[in-house]
């Protein structure tokens, strides 16, 4: 049996207390939900995995290197299935990336980063502020959003054989339906 929506969130709030970090957990919620249709995937199973991926970082916060390895301990216990345990897992570099899940999880985690900042530097600080040319232009710029790693956003022309301004747009166009729960 799959975990719903609501006992994700119960799971979410229940081990992460920084707002931030929940709504980082939305975005890729919501971006890898709309890869999961572009690519023709399981949405509900992909929006899972971003929703859960981070279940664990107050908990490593203190041992970043576990980090992964008890979320992935954490969602086996709580019954969630074992392709979306292994993706939280691979994000973490703690397993290969073997699934498209795995992939697009570990490719989108960065991107949410990137796409959060440039609509902190338009005056609006909005998502509505922001399109894909937008984000593609910060994202050449070494000294935006350092902890983006750029280098990991990219790898979707490989790891999902997706263009980068495709990956971007979709990102972009996903959270954009969500900025209410984001405050953006």
């Amino acid at each position: 049996m799959e975990m719903d929506r609501q006992s994700a969130l119960d799971l979410l709030s229940t081990h992460v207390k920084n707002k931030n970090l929940v709504k980082h957990c939305l975005a890729c919620e919501a971006a890898l939900g709309a890869l999961a249709v572009r690519l023709n995937e399981d949405e509900n199973a992909w929006r899972l995995a971003g929703l859960l991926h981070d279940v664990d970082y107050d908990r490593t916060s203190d041992s970043p290197e576990e980090h992964g390895r008890v979320g992935a301990q954490m969602l086996e216990e709580a019954g969630v299935d074992s392709g979306i345990v292994h993706a939280v897992l691979a994000h973490a570099d703690k397993a290969p990336r073997e699934s498209a899940l795995d992939r697009a999880l570990w490719c989108v985690d960065p991107l949410t980063g990137l796409i959060v900042a440039a609509a902190l530097i338009r005056p609006e600080k909005k998502l509505s502020a922001i399109d894909t040319q937008f984000v593609l232009n910060r994202f050449g710029e070494k000294s935006f959003a350092r902890g983006a790693n750029r280098d990991q956003i990219k790898a979707c022309e490989t790891e999902l054989d997706l263009p980068l301004e495709d990956f971007v747009a979709t990102g972009v166009t996903a959270m954009q339906t969500i900025s209410d729960d984001l405050g953006l």
